[in-house]
């Protein structure tokens, strides 16, 4: 049997009318999806200028249907998931990230980061700890290093906030020496709870050494030698912080006139005090100065020279309260209006966040910053 070759000749134009057809409606669809994709996308962005986040996200959920392949339609859905909460969704969308295989390594990093970043603002401080350990060698190790030594400034793992500060420090990436003596007095704090008065001595030491410019070392030092009876050589290491760390004698002061007492050294304290005082007036200076006064009626003298010098109503209180001349009754109610009046005057105030509180913190409670609060009352600010 002979083949036709007609119908080969037939078949050639149908196959290729086929073929033109079906283009065509392939770029008619691609033409579609990639209206639709940019216009989700836009719409999506204009929401998101306008504040509007639960339309926004709706925008970008369509666009990622539609062009599911786009990562950064993801890292935008998945920010947004954060910034409103919904720290699940987010994690949930960047962990889809993280499973694709045709991810580049630059995009892995960043959706690593952006785990990690989901787990610490939900308050999942282990496994952001977790997200932000597998940050180091990429670019963004400075910021996870930072975000860890939050977390463990927070959990108060000094050991480890340590080590973190160490890096950063041999890195450039900032001076950590002032926060690295703070992480040792906690360290010292806990020795001396525990007993060990020999670490602790030694971790405040270090902490000297390393930040010799700050007084929470030789302060806390002080401290620790006057609670074991070593009353001389707390009045020495005050001795010293006066000399290395003056903006701190103001805290001092107070424990400086406390073991002078306990050690008879009245008077050197007593001159050292005054001498302070010349270069710096502060009420807690003029506190310990009356304290270590043996005659009253001249001690009570050093409130009305902090008048002279300073506006204070403290001082005035204070001067107030040893003047017994009128009548009593009217004497204790004077003063018991002007006690509640400089309450709010003998606080410490917060540089960064404005947190106020009675006693010194070199770690603020309000804002994690350290160093923020001046050695000064609110009232001499």
């Amino acid at each position: 049997m002979e083949f036709d070759f007609t119908w080969v000749l037939l078949g050639f134009p149908v196959a290729f009318t086929l073929g033109w057809l079906a283009s065509r409606i392939d770029l008619r669809q691609l033409r579609i999806e990639n209206r639709q994709a940019p216009k989700a996308y836009f719409k999506g962005l204009n929401f998101l200028l306008n504040e509007q986040q639960d339309q926004a996200i709706d925008a970008f959920i369509e666009a990622v249907q539609n062009d599911p392949d786009t990562s950064e339609l993801h890292f935008a859905l998945g920010n947004l998931f954060r910034r409103r909460g919904e720290y699940e969704r987010a994690v949930r969308v960047h962990e889809h990230l993280m499973s694709r295989g045709d991810l580049t390594q630059p995009e892995r990093d960043r959706a690593q980061h952006a785990i990690a970043l989901d787990y610490l603002k939900a308050g999942l401080l282990d496994r952001a700890e977790t997200a932000l350990r597998k940050l180091e060698g990429t670019p963004f190790e400075e910021e996870a290093r930072l975000a860890l030594l939050s977390i463990y400034e927070r959990s108060r793992d000094w050991v480890n906030a340590t080590d973190i500060a160490a890096r950063l420090d041999s890195a450039n990436h900032g001076s950590f020496g002032n926060r690295q003596a703070h992480y040792l007095c906690e360290q010292a704090g806990t020795m001396a709870a525990a007993g060990d008065t020999n670490g602790a001595m030694e971790a405040l030491q270090r902490a000297a050494d390393m930040a010799p410019a700050s007084p929470r070392p030789l302060l806390d030092m002080a401290k620790l030698q006057h609670q074991i009876g070593k009353a001389h050589d707390a009045l020495q290491t005050l001795f010293r912080l006066e000399k290395t760390a003056p903006q701190g004698l103001p805290l001092a002061a107070g424990l400086m006139a406390n073991v002078a007492q306990a050690s008879g050294e009245q008077q050197a304290a007593l001159a050292s005090l005054k001498g302070s005082y010349a270069q710096m007036p502060c009420i807690d200076l003029v506190e310990a100065i009356v304290k270590l006064e043996s005659d009253p009626s001249s001690a009570r003298q050093w409130y009305m020279r902090h008048l002279e010098n300073q506006q204070s109503l403290v001082a005035a209180s204070k001067w107030i309260a040893g003047d017994r001349r009128d009548d009593e009754h009217q004497h204790v109610l004077v003063q018991r209006a002007l006690d509640q009046a400089t309450k709010p005057l003998m606080r410490y105030r917060c540089a960064a966040c404005g947190f106020e509180a009675t006693q010194h913190f070199w770690h603020c409670p309000g804002c994690q910053a350290w160093d923020s609060y001046p050695a000064r009352r609110i009232e001499e600010l």
